[in-house]
């Protein structure tokens, strides 16, 4: 999906998120509190990128995540746009911007996938 398809597909703030790596006001995400089973999927190409069982409450105001569903499905990349290095990422598939990695997670992973709920849809499972 092109650019301009993608902002006939997605709301401004979507497309603002994904496309222009902006962010979400925290606290502000449909997804920060949502407690159901099932799959994180890319807003944008619909990967999977996270699994409800590996989110947690990190506090943060942003739904957080310690692992992806694979790792072929993210990427990450350097980012300095804040005047300091942090880890950018992105989907795999179709390259929007979800959110930043950090160092800072629990285990087993000890990472924090800090993730923006407007670049996801959740698919819910009944197992």
């Amino acid at each position: 999906m092109d650019q301009d398809e993608a902002k006939q597909k997605l709301t401004p703030e979507q497309y603002n998120v994904c496309f222009l790596k902006g962010t979400e006001p925290p606290g502000s995400g449909k997804f920060l509190h949502n407690k159901a089973k099932g799959m994180y999927v890319c807003v944008v190409c619909g990967q999977e990128l996270f699994k409800s069982d590996t989110k947690f409450d990190s506090g943060t105001g942003w739904p957080s995540f310690w692992d992806p569903a694979a790792h072929a499905n993210v990427k990450t990349q350097d980012d300095y746009e804040l005047g300091m290095r942090r880890q950018e990422v992105l989907c795999s598939r179709c390259g929007s911007h979800l959110g930043h990695v950090f160092e800072d997670g629990p285990p087993p992973t000890g990472r924090r996938y800090c993730i923006n709920s407007l670049a996801l849809e959740f698919m819910e499972s009944n197992s």
